[in-house]
């Protein structure tokens, strides 16, 4: 466990260093853009508001899913971090219909821009979004920080292409690049938020976690040594690290010892294989007897007898 606190102490402080330098920017933005009539300033600044955003929500998202389980959250508060990221794409995906929208109108009244504020500010923000950036990386496996790291590599490229358009309304004095710059800042918002929406959608309505087959869940068990059928299968994530499974597995009837070793080698596969250490199995056994080559259930009540159920807990 303690490796793990030191890792979400260091996830600590740099989400504490980038929301202060993120803030700070913000403002700088805002008022430089407005001074230099830069809607890719402005929206830079929006972009930049979402980001502080983001890092507030997945701070306190750390902050919940370090909170151990309790009797009401039996799982921790392991989602905060997921609905954290959830809610911080919603709030994305609207800034980025709002500077379409202005971009939009900018086309249609074209105003003076000073591309010398855009270019100096917009050198200020590469150099700190990209050092956040690299110091989330070093941190980033967790959905929520990677929504937060996303950001910052946005920002890193849309700021620099705010530059790259300061340079060109110097060279051309075509003010139009100015709103077509901001509406390419907006696509990319756009783009990388739905991607983020998608992901914790999935986790949030319970499933099946990206990169894991069902089929393949199964078909793996089922070749276990002692396993007959599997079903009623389950698998989700809890958090964006933490997968999930519960099943139905139906066994030959023996005495629990021999049971318990099929349960190891189910864990021990479950474990190593597709990286799930929460599970919950329940071992089944019925009674068939094979009448005219089919398999036909014995009388309900004395099948009952022979049901056993088994809790598998492997953390």
């Amino acid at each position: 466990m303690h490796v793990h606190g030191a890792k979400t102490a260091a996830m600590q402080k740099v989400l504490r260093l980038s929301l202060i330098a993120t803030i700070a920017y913000v403002l700088l933005t805002l008022v430089a853009g407005l001074r230099a009539h830069s809607l890719a300033l402005v929206s830079e600044a929006g972009h930049n508001a979402s980001d502080a955003l983001a890092i507030v929500l997945s701070f306190v998202a750390v902050w919940f899913q370090t909170r151990p389980p309790n009797d009401e959250k039996t799982f921790g508060y392991q989602r905060a971090g997921v609905l954290a990221a959830f809610l911080n794409a919603i709030t994305l995906i609207a800034i980025a219909v709002w500077i379409g929208f202005e971009a939009f109108r900018r086309f249609s009244h074209p105003a003076a821009v000073e591309p010398h504020i855009m270019m100096g500010v917009a050198a200020a923000g590469v150099v700190m979004n990209g050092v956040i950036a690299a110091m989330l990386w070093g941190v980033s496996h967790d959905v929520n920080i990677r929504s937060v790291f996303i950001h910052m590599l946005g920002d890193t490229l849309s700021t620099a292409a705010v530059i790259a358009g300061g340079v060109a309304i110097v060279l051309t004095g075509h003010n139009w690049i100015d709103p077509a710059l901001s509406l390419a800042i907006a696509a990319m918002i756009l783009w990388s938020s739905i991607g983020i929406v998608r992901e914790t959608l999935n986790i949030l309505l319970e499933g099946t976690p990206r990169g894991l087959s069902l089929g393949e869940i199964r078909l793996t068990l089922e070749q276990i040594d002692g396993v007959e059928d599997v079903h009623d299968l389950h698998v989700w994530s809890l958090g964006s690290n933490t997968h999930a499974l519960a099943s139905h597995v139906t066994i030959a009837d023996i005495p629990p010892s021999e049971s318990n070793r099929i349960l190891d080698r189910i864990n021990l596969v479950l474990r190593e294989r597709f990286r799930i250490h929460h599970t919950t199995l329940q071992f089944e056994h019925v009674v068939c007897e094979t009448t005219h080559g089919c398999l036909q259930p014995v009388d309900e009540v004395e099948a009952h007898h022979h049901h056993h159920h088994h809790h598998g807990h492997a953390h």
